[in-house]
C-alpha cells in the first residue's frame, strides 16, 4: 500500500510570511490573491504570489489561493482571468466557495472545497468529489467520528483545522455581519459581530440570571454585557494522531491576518508536533514535502495570540468552548497576585513560566472586564516571585489570575531569523574532454555544467579543497551533503573556476526543482454524473449569480433561492451555532433531563436595544440566532 502523504498548511498574510511559513516547516500555504478571497484585508499582488510559489516550489510544498467569496455576475470574467494568471505563476490550487468556478473557462487548476462551502457531512464530501473538486476542507464543528464517516463517504483527501480562531457560526451560513453592517462574511468583509458584548434576554424582555462562569459556587448574577458568542481559539495539538487515524491529511492553521511571529511560532509548534508520530508510523504515513527545518528557538503555543484555547467539538461537546470575559488575546497564564502594594504587585509565577521583564504586556480579569496593562519595571525575587510596577497601577486584586499577552523578549526574538530549511546537496565532479563537469542533485533532480579548462596534475591532494568551495552554498536552499571526484588522479582547478561553476549548477538546479513540480501539479478533476434529485436550494446556498444556479439547476436542482446578500428573507437565520447557551448556563435539557428554568424564548440584546431571538434546535443539537423581528 503507498504512503499517504501528510501535510501541514500554514496560512499567509503575504508573501514574506509565506516563506517563512514554509522555512519553518509547512507543506503548503494559503494565501488570498488581489480579490475574491475571504479575508480581503489580506490581498496580494500576482507577482507576490509568484515570488512565494518559487520559493515554496523549490521543496516541493504548495501554494493555495484563496478565492473563496460567493461571487457576482459581473465578477466573473474578472476570476477568468485572475486565474488564468495565478496558474500561470504557479500557483497549486484555489480554495473556493463558489460552484460557478465548476462551469468557468478555467485552466486546469485544482479547486479545493472551501469550509465556507458547508462540509459537514458524507453525503456532501460524495457531492464535491463527482463534481471535481480534489481536497475537502471539512467543518471545524466535526467530530472525530464525523470525520470518520466523511472520510469513508470520498477518496479525496480530508482538510482540517488544527489551530486558531474561531468562529461561532458554521463557515458560510453567517449572514450577521452583512444584516447590521452590511458587510458579509461571504464576500470577504466580516465585522465579527460574535466578538461583541450581549445581554441575555428571557420572553419578557428581562436579563437572564444564572450561576456564572468564576461567580463563586452558588452566587447568581444577571446576564449582561458579556460575550455571549465569543469562543476560544482552538488548539489540536494534542490530537494529531486521532485526526490522522480519522481521514484527516492536511491540517490546517487559521491565520491569514496574523503576523509573521504567529505564523513562525505555531507552524514550527505544530512542525514537532506531525513529525512525532511521522516518525513511529512511517510505514503509513510520509511528509508531503521534502528538506530539513531546523528551528531556532522552542516553539509555545501559549505565547502567540490566543483566547484561551478548546479542542472544539473533536471529542463532542466539552465546557471549554466559549470565553465570556473578552474577545481579545489573554496570552499565557503566568501566575497569580499574591500581595498588592501602593505602586506595584507581587505575582507568584507558574511552575515552567519564563521570567517576567520590562516591557511585558500583561492582563488580568477584573470587575470591568479584561484589564491590560505594561509592566514598566518588573524585580525579580527570591523563587518564583515577579514584583511589578505598572506605570498606572490597575485595580488588581490579591488572587487574581494574571496573564502575559505580550512577552518582550519573545517578541524581539521571532523579530530576527529563527529557522532555516534545506536540502541535502550532492555533487559529483568528473574528467571530460576538454574540462570537467560538475553536477548537482538533490530531491531526485540534477543539473550539470561544464568547467571547460586544461587538466593540469596537482602536486597536493585537493579534495578538502573542493569540498570548501563547492560547501559555499550561503543563502541557497541547500546543504552540503557530499562531494564526489572522478578525475584521473590529483588535478588541479582554479577556485574561481569551481566557484562559477558551483553558483551556476546551483541557479540551475533550483530552476529544475521548479520546473519539476510544476510538471507534477494536481490537475482539475473531470466531473462524474450528478443528480441532485429535486433537492430545493434556500439561501442558506449561497448562490449569487446565475452561473452557480444554473449549475444547480442543470443537475436536477427544483428550486434556487438567491443568496442572503441579493435578498434578505424575513426574519432569517442569520448564525447557525454548535456553541449553545442552554449548555453554557446549565439549561440544556439533554444534561439535565428537566427544561430550562429560564422563561423562553431568548434572545441576545445589543447594547444599542436590539434583539437577535435564539432558536434551540436540540435535535440538530445547535443554536440559532435569528434577525431581529421587523
Amino acid at each position: 500500500m503507498p504512503l499517504q502523504s501528510i501535510e501541514l498548511l500554514a496560512p499567509a498574510k503575504n508573501a514574506d510570511t509565506g516563506i517563512e511559513a514554509i522555512r519553518h516547516g509547512a507543506d503548503a500555504v494559503y494565501i488570498g490573491g488581489p480579490g475574491f478571497g475571504a479575508r480581503a484585508a489580506a490581498g496580494n499582488s500576482v507577482e507576490d504570489i509568484e515570488r512565494l510559489c518559487q520559493y515554496a516550489h523549490l521543496f516541493g510544498a504548495r501554494v493555495y489561493v484563496t478565492l473563496n467569496t460567493i461571487l457576482y455576475d459581473d465578477e466573473l470574467a474578472e476570476v477568468e482571468r485572475l486565474v488564468r494568471q495565478l496558474y500561470d505563476v504557479g500557483v497549486d490550487a484555489l480554495i473556493v466557495q463558489d460552484m460557478a468556478l465548476l462551469s468557468l473557462r478555467l485552466p486546469p487548476i485544482a479547486l479545493h472545497a472551501s469550509t465556507q462551502m458547508d462540509n459537514c457531512t458524507p453525503e456532501r464530501a460524495a457531492l464535491l468529489e463527482k463534481a471535481g473538486y480534489s481536497q475537502i476542507v471539512v467543518a471545524r464543528e466535526l467530530s472525530l467520528q464525523q470525520i470518520r464517516d466523511i472520510h469513508a463517504a470520498t477518496s479525496l483527501p480530508i482538510e482540517a483545522f488544527v489551530h486558531g480562531a474561531l468562529c461561532v457560526s458554521y463557515s458560510g451560513r453567517c449572514y450577521a455581519s452583512e444584516y447590521c453592517f452590511g458587510r458579509s462574511a461571504n464576500r470577504g468583509r466580516c465585522a465579527q459581530f460574535c466578538r461583541l458584548a450581549f445581554s441575555l434576554v428571557d420572553a419578557d424582555g428581562r436579563v437572564v440570571e444564572a450561576a456564572r462562569e468564576g461567580a463563586g459556587k452558588a452566587a447568581m448574577a444577571k446576564i449582561e454585557q458579556l460575550h455571549l458568542l465569543s469562543l476560544r481559539d482552538m488548539n489540536r495539538s494534542a490530537y494529531i494522531e486521532e485526526m490522522l487515524d480519522a481521514g484527516v491529511r492536511s491540517f490546517k492553521i487559521e491565520g491569514r491576518l496574523k503576523d509573521a511571529a504567529y505564523v513562525k511560532n505555531v507552524t514550527a509548534y505544530y512542525r514537532r508536533a506531525i513529525d512525532a508520530v511521522l516518525a513511529r508510523r512511517s510505514e503509513e504515513f510520509v511528509r508531503a514535502s521534502a528538506g530539513t527545518t531546523t528551528v531556532h528557538f522552542t516553539p509555545q503555543l501559549s505565547k502567540s495570540f490566543n483566547r484561551g484555547f478548546t479542542s472544539y467539538f473533536l471529542n463532542g461537546r466539552t465546557p471549554d468552548v466559549w470565553n465570556f470575559h473578552t474577545p481579545k488575546s489573554m496570552g499565557e497564564p503566568v501566575g497569580r497576585v499574591e500581595r498588592v502594594g501602593a505602586r506595584s504587585f507581587v505575582v507568584l509565577l507558574h511552575d515552567g513560566v519564563a521570567p517576567l521583564h520590562n516591557g511585558d504586556g500583561l492582563c488580568f480579569l477584573g470587575r470591568e472586564g479584561l484589564t491590560g496593562f505594561r509592566a514598566n519595571r518588573v524585580e525579580m525575587e527570591a523563587g518564583r516571585r515577579a514584583e511589578v510596577f505598572p506605570l498606572r497601577m490597575p485595580e488588581v486584586r490579591q488572587g487574581d489570575a494574571v496573564y502575559r499577552n505580550e512577552d518582550h523578549q519573545w517578541e524581539s526574538l521571532l523579530a530576527r531569523p529563527t529557522a532555516e530549511r534545506r536540502l541535502p546537496l550532492a555533487f559529483r565532479l568528473e574528467e571530460v574532454s576538454g574540462g570537467y563537469r560538475l553536477t548537482a542533485s538533490a530531491s531526485g533532480v540534477q543539473s550539470s555544467v561544464e568547467i571547460p579548462t586544461e587538466h593540469q596534475a596537482a602536486a597536493k591532494p585537493q579534495s578538502e579543497n573542493l569540498h570548501r568551495q563547492l560547501g559555499k552554498l550561503g543563502d541557497t536552499p541547500f546543504v552540503l551533503e557530499s562531494v564526489s571526484v572522478e578525475t584521473d588522479g590529483e588535478r588541479f582547478i582554479p577556485a574561481s573556476l569551481v566557484a562559477a561553476a558551483r553558483r551556476d549548477v546551483v541557479a540551475l538546479l533550483q530552476q529544475a526543482l521548479c520546473r519539476r513540480h510544476l510538471q507534477q501539479r494536481d490537475v482539475r478533476r473531470p466531473m462524474q454524473r450528478i443528480d441532485l434529485h429535486g433537492a430545493s436550494f434556500g439561501y442558506q446556498a449561497n448562490v449569487a449569480n446565475a452561473v452557480s444556479r444554473r449549475w444547480l439547476l442543470q443537475h436536477g436542482a427544483a428550486s434556487v433561492e438567491p443568496a442572503f446578500e441579493i435578498r434578505q428573507p424575513r426574519q432569517a437565520v442569520i448564525m447557525t451555532c454548535r456553541h449553545c447557551l442552554r449548555y453554557a448556563f446549565g439549561q440544556c435539557p439533554r444534561q439535565t433531563h428537566r427544561p430550562p428554568t429560564w422563561k423562553e424564548p431568548l434572545a441576545l440584546r445589543l447594547p444599542d436595544g436590539r434583539s437577535f431571538p435564539l432558536v434551540f434546535d436540540c435535535q440538530r443539537c445547535e443554536m440559532q440566532v435569528l434577525a431581529p423581528r421587523s
